[in-house]
């Protein structure tokens, strides 16, 4: 199969700090060092690797540091990494937004982004001058555009405003129109970014829809970024992981969202990640959404959450059962109590508890991870697994990725 695009040694360098890139004595330095000389670039050897959780030395970053991998044609990559990881800086150097500090990039065939709200749109023009426009750039003519524009508008759903600046449109509406642009107007290569998270759950699944059928059916390439790994899982053939801007896995979308998991040193099984344990107790089993693998994808569709806990304990008296739900950064969002319902527990014995636990309407698209604890209240743990597993949300509002909280607190969630 043919190559659509190839990254060679692509690294890219920041200088911390400052708006600008340099300055002119740093530009004069550089270009005596290099052309007078003939020595190595004196700014490639001082960057430091783009770690953002510890303080550097260094006022120059590597966001990219040597990128090599190949992209074949019609093939669907999924690009995985935490934030900062350099996932958008790639995308922003393959779309041309920015340059690479060193390395080459061959693309074969157009290609149309969709990176942030409002890419390539003039604020100003209306949605069918900006659609006009972005045809243009992408060498197209005013009949092939025209032939298209029924098509984008309908599938975009923003009829109705067509003829209006896009600066009064929302950011779900600009996501929109921006998206359905971008993946009809014939582009050889569909670049896009977490920008789709904005976007309501009707237009997500029509978008990640036509991405597969554009892949499959018309042979095109799609690079996705996300950070929601149902949907990287569904769409995705191949899945790349950045970390510090270096590519630290390439190979199947299974395997790298596997090893991302284990990134975050999750083990296989729920029961596997269990931190503390009391010697009365012995858990057996644990399964959340119907299974006992430390990550599985929940629709909120199905209403509700299956929760079962199995083991053995040594008279255990006055307990509770506990889930937490927290989102990526590890805020708390939401609880689940036994308790709620039948009070307290008395443990002794063989034990199976189990429920059903209400989803909430007021879900988002993206992760949880879930923290199991049996307490005594205000007395004793007898079991800690904390972040033992995380639930892929295809939800109703895709947005920040996680619950919403209530401002009063934790919210609060039912047993069926």
């Amino acid at each position: 199969m043919a190559t659509a695009i190839e990254f060679n040694n692509i690294s890219k360098i920041y200088r911390l700090g400052l708006v600008g890139t340099g300055t002119l004595a740093h530009d004069l330095k550089r270009w005596w060092t290099i052309n007078v000389q003939g020595k190595e670039d004196p700014y490639l050897t001082i960057g430091e690797t783009n770690d953002r959780s510890t303080k550097g030395e260094s006022e120059y970053v590597w966001a990219l540091r040597d990128i090599d991998f190949k992209v074949e044609q019609g093939d669907v990559v999924g690009i995985i990494g935490k934030n900062g990881a350099g996932k958008s800086t790639l995308l922003k150097i393959l779309s041309k937004v920015t340059a690479p500090t060193t390395g080459t990039i061959r693309a074969k065939g157009r290609i149309g982004s969709l990176l942030e709200v409002g890419t390539g749109f003039h604020p100003e023009m209306t949605g069918r001058e900006n659609i006009y426009m972005n045809g243009a750039i992408l060498g197209m003519t005013k009949a092939e555009i025209t032939k298209k524009l029924d098509e984008i508008v309908d599938f975009s759903g923003c009829e109705r405003y067509i003829d209006t600046p896009v600066k009064r449109y929302s950011s779900g509406m600009m996501v929109r129109l921006g998206f359905a642009v971008a993946a009809h107007l014939d582009p050889e290569i569909l670049v896009v970014d977490e920008v789709l998270a904005v976007g309501d759950a009707e237009f997500q699944k029509k978008a990640i829809g036509k991405m597969q059928d554009v892949s499959r059916g018309e042979g095109r390439t799609v690079l996705f970024v996300s950070h929601n790994m149902a949907a990287v899982r569904n769409l995705c053939h191949t899945g790349i992981i950045l970390q510090n801007g270096s590519v630290v896995f390439s190979g199947t979308a299974d395997k790298a969202i596997e090893n991302y998991l284990k990134s975050d040193n999750l083990k296989e099984n729920i029961t596997d990640n269990i931190k503390q344990s009391h010697p009365r107790l012995n858990i057996k089993n644990i399964k959340i959404n119907g299974t006992s693998s430390s990550i599985s994808t929940l629709n909120p569709t199905q209403g509700h959450l299956d929760i079962m806990i199995e083991g053995d304990a040594e008279k255990i008296s006055n307990a509770d059962a506990t889930l937490i739900f927290r989102n990526n950064d590890g805020a708390a969002l939401a609880r689940f109590s036994f308790s709620d319902k039948r009070g307290l527990l008395n443990l002794d014995g063989h034990f199976c508890l189990s429920a059903k636990m209400r989803l909430p309407e007021n879900m988002h698209a993206g992760r949880l991870k879930v923290d199991i604890a049996i307490h005594q209240p205000n007395v004793e743990f007898y079991l800690v697994a904390r972040e033992c597993c995380v639930l892929d949300i295809e939800g109703y509002i895709p947005t920040t990725g996680q619950l919403q909280p209530l401002s009063s607190g934790l919210l609060s969630l039912a047993e069926e």
